[in-house]
């Protein structure tokens, strides 16, 4: 017996209708767009995940005049090297820009950019790797509201947000790479993430691109 095809939401409004989409922002965070925090410390230039805080700003506010869920993911590193592995860390000492001491638990680092802070009410998932998807409550929060699609933003676009947006799509969820909502250090690498993206795991659309599909869904 042959099953029958599962049903394919086609066009961009049904996939990313507000009742089944979640935003999720990626660690927009003091330690990783402040200057004279972590990663400016580090050397890491900073102006193209500043520049993205309005975008956000706006693209969260559309979110929440429609309905759609929000999630804020920040990277949450356990002191003492707790939450490290050997390799993870290895991997940290040498990697571009970055730090093993980035957005230590409950110091200021960590804390989200004062223009991002969560609302209340809104999700709050710390994360410990990459991908918001490994070793947290992500999944099961976005299954339990009826989740179906996710609309990534944040940084950096050719890590963090590569890996959860990899993770996304792997545990059966639509995805799109809100282009323009995301930066990096390197933003060569940005754009070879947003081509991956689109040819081979989502969509890469803009913020006007989502909040018009919101507010269109929402009478407005």
């Amino acid at each position: 017996m042959t099953a029958a095809e599962p049903l394919i939401l086609a066009s961009f409004t049904e996939r990313f209708a507000p009742p089944h989409t979640a935003l999720v922002i990626i660690d927009m965070q003091k330690d990783f767009c402040v200057d004279g925090f972590a990663a400016s410390a580090a050397g890491r230039p900073l102006g193209a995940a500043q520049a993205i805080v309005p975008v956000i700003a706006e693209l969260r506010a559309a979110a929440r005049r429609a309905g759609v869920l929000v999630c804020h993911v920040g990277f949450w590193t356990l002191p003492g090297h707790l939450s490290d592995s050997g390799p993870w860390l290895a991997q940290r000492r040498r990697s571009t820009y970055a730090s093993d001491r980035i957005a230590i638990a409950e110091t200021r680092g960590a804390d989200f950019v004062p223009e991002l802070s969560p609302a209340a009410g809104e999700v709050v998932i710390h994360k410990h790797r990459y991908s918001a998807f490994k070793g947290t409550d992500l999944d099961m929060v976005l299954r339990g509201r009826g989740i179906a699609s996710v609309a990534v933003c944040g940084v950096s676009t050719n890590v963090c947000v590569e890996s959860t947006l990899r993770d996304a799509f792997e545990y059966g969820y639509y995805v799109s790479a809100v282009g323009d909502a995301c930066a990096s250090w390197d933003m060569d690498l940005h754009h070879a993430t947003l081509r991956n993206v689109e040819a081979r795991f989502g969509i890469v659309a803009t913020a006007t691109d989502l909040a018009r599909s919101w507010d269109d869904s929402s009478g407005r």
